[in-house]
This record gives C-alpha cells, sequence and structure tokens, in this order.
C-alpha cells in the first residue's frame, strides 16, 4: 500500500497545477472500518513496477449496489496514474479488464469511485488549470492513452467558474422573492445540534439521494456511508457556506454545500497532516482564505426543479463570498447534457472549464 500511496508523488513531482489527495484518505478507501462502501464493493489495487521503482497504479472497483441499480455488469477503474509509457497504461487497464473480467464484468467503465462523491472523470482539458480538493488532476498525455487503448467516451462533465459580483444579480433577486413569497420556502443555516440531534445530515443526505438517482452512475449512499460523511466531513466546513432550503412543512427541499478552496493548502501539506499539514488546512479553514471558493455540490427536490429555487442559493451566498473576500468560485463535475443544472449559471455570466471524461470499453466476460 505505500507504493501506491507514493505513485502520485513520483510522476507529478513538483507539478503545480496538482493537488494531493491527504495519504490518510487514500489509505481509508481500503479499509471496511472506515469506507462503508466496501461492503457492497468487490475492491482490488494494483500497482505497476518498473524494476523496484512504483510507476502507475490503479484501482478495480465492482460495484454490486450500483450494477444492480443500473442494470449493469461493469467493472470501474480508478486512482489512475502512470508515467507516459504506453506498455505501463496499458498493463494498468488489462489488469483491472482481466479482473473484472474474473468477477463476471464485461464493461469496462472510469474514472469513477465506489460512489459518485468520490473523484470522477478524467480531466481532458484545460491542464493549465490547477486542481482542487474534490476532482482529479492529470497530465495531458493521459487522455491520448486512453484513445491508444480502445476506450471511449461515455459521458462528459464540464465545470463553471464564475467571478463573484459585488451585488446580487437582479434576476436572482426576483426569482428568489418569488420563491419566499409564492412558494414558501426559506434558506436556514443548520447548526451541528440540528444536524446530528434533529434530524437535518439525514435529511440533507436523503435530499442528494432523491435529486441525485437519475444521474448517470449514481447509487444510493446507505446510512452507514451518510454517517461517515457527517462526522468526517461536516465538522470542519464552515456551515455558514451550505444554505439549506426548508418548505413551510419545514422539509428540506434543496441544499447547496460550498467551502472555501483548499488546493494551496494541500499542495503545502503534500499529503500528510503532520508535522505541518493540519496548520496549513486549518489556516485555509479559518484564518487565511484562499481566493475562490467551491462550490462542491446543489440539489434541488424532483417536483422543485426548474422553478428558480436555486436564486435562493445565490442570493444567500453572493454576500457572504463577498465579506470571505472570495473573488470566484468554482462548481464540481456537471454533466455536460444536464442543461437545466448548467443554464443556472447564466446571469453570472459562467465560463465552462476543465472538461473531464468517463471512458468505457467491452471487455467480453472471459479474462484475456
Amino acid at each position: 500500500m505505500c507504493d501506491f500511496v507514493r505513485v502520485p508523488k513520483l510522476i507529478y513531482g513538483a507539478l503545480t497545477q496538482y493537488v494531493p489527495d491527504l495519504d490518510s484518505d487514500v489509505r481509508s478507501l481500503f479499509d471496511p472500518k472506515k469506507n462503508p462502501g466496501m461492503k457492497f464493493s468487490l475492491v482490488q489495487p494494483f500497482v505497476a513496477y518498473s524494476q523496484e521503482t512504483p510507476i502507475g497504479r490503479i484501482v478495480g472497483i465492482v460495484n454490486k449496489k450500483a450494477n444492480e441499480s443500473w442494470g449493469t455488469k461493469s467493472v470501474r477503474f480508478s486512482m489512475i496514474e502512470f508515467v507516459d509509457d504506453i506498455e505501463v497504461s496499458r498493463a494498468l487497464i488489462d489488469a483491472v479488464s482481466q479482473w473484472g473480467a474474473e468477477q463476471g464484468m464485461d464493461i469496462l467503465q472510469g474514472p469513477l469511485g465506489i460512489t459518485d462523491f468520490d473523484k470522477e472523470g478524467m480531466l481532458v482539458e484545460d491542464f493549465h488549470l490547477t486542481g482542487s480538493v474534490n476532482t482529479i488532476y492529470n497530465p495531458e498525455y493521459y487522455p491520448r492513452h486512453m484513445e491508444k487503448l480502445g476506450l471511449e467516451k461515455e459521458v462528459d462533465w464540464v465545470q463553471i467558474r464564475i467571478n463573484i459580483p459585488e451585488e446580487i444579480p437582479a434576476r436572482y433577486q426576483r426569482v428568489a422573492q418569488y420563491c419566499r413569497e409564492q412558494m414558501g420556502l426559506k434558506v436556514i443555516k443548520v447548526t451541528d445540534d440540528m444536524v446530528y440531534h434533529k434530524g437535518y445530515g439525514k435529511k440533507v443526505f436523503d435530499l442528494l439521494n432523491e435529486a441525485y438517482e437519475p444521474l448517470f452512475g449514481f447509487t444510493k449512499l446507505s446510512d452507514e456511508q451518510v454517517n461517515l460523511f457527517l462526522h468526517k466531513y461536516l465538522p470542519v466546513i464552515d456551515k455558514q457556506l451550505i444554505p439549506v432550503i426548508v418548505d413551510e412543512k419545514d422539509e428540506v427541499v434543496g441544499v447547496a454545500v460550498t467551502m472555501g478552496s483548499l488546493s494551496q493548502a494541500l499542495r503545502k501539506a503534500n499529503g500528510s497532516l503532520w508535522p505541518f499539514g493540519w496548520y496549513h488546512l486549518l489556516k485555509a479553514l479559518k484564518w487565511k482564505r484562499e481566493d475562490n471558493a467551491e462550490m462542491l455540490l446543489i440539489a434541488v427536490r424532483p417536483d422543485l426543479q426548474g422553478y428558480g429555487v436555486n436564486a435562493l442559493f445565490f442570493e444567500d451566498l453572493i454576500p457572504i463570498y463577498n465579506k470571505y473576500g472570495f473573488r470566484w468560485a468554482e462548481t464540481g463535475p456537471q454533466l455536460e447534457n444536464n442543461v437545466r443544472e448548467l443554464s443556472q449559471w447564466k446571469p453570472l455570466h459562467p465560463e465552462m472549464i476543465k472538461r473531464r471524461r468517463c471512458y468505457t470499453k467491452n471487455i467480453g466476460n472471459k479474462p484475456n
């Protein structure tokens, strides 16, 4: 596992666009006690070597729940990293393909994780832009290798970058007022007590499961996975940056999870919380924020989508972003064909950036 963890450091070196994961987070992915997704997934890591030096890695994943939900026999590949040598990338893809075929799978897909909240999608454009805490960064030769190895596009995601305006656009103000007065909706900020003792944490994830269920590759999170997210990540996120929309019955109908960027802090930490990595992360979260916010996800209950509910998020967040000194914001990956979601950014003059791709290949149902 040590070699698996250190492969990216050997490949990326001083490349300034790359944002490393914490080593402890990578190890936790393979620990059933820390990753509830392993209860319904088979996970197999591989490492490629030249002599005794690790020069590539990949993870094979058979998500039984996802295959059942989507009626597929898919093996996913994830966390793929390799030097610019087609024989190395070929060996990695072949290893997962053969392993997947041995499990009875007939389709290779990736990069995808166990859940839709894991990093997914290989970067195919804008390699000069700095990565983020929740997305994959890779060199430009990666997609060329995938194409040479016969993998084809299945879906693309794009990200949206916006400059934070000083004032809330008039269109958002009008629509937000309509949502409050005519639909009885309002924005609240949850506290730890509301999350852990009054059920709001589970309400939020129930909404996410409902809103994201139709999206490509999504698998509903189990209660155990929800508890992991709530106890591991929520305590460190500024809840002022997480607007929750409720209706007149106090039901959660929308949520936006955003946070200040940790890209530079993670680069300084270089994969480790010790001895000083924790300080760089805490500083970025609490004291000296970076220039931008990361809009990790936005979800609205399906029956309210298309009614402008998202305007309430923007009305709430824009003043806070200005107060915190954020000059721009970047969304998480959004499916390129999700026109309804992409159109919500129009009043903010969005720039579409960082196209990333899920590849697929037919591998048959027998080992090569």
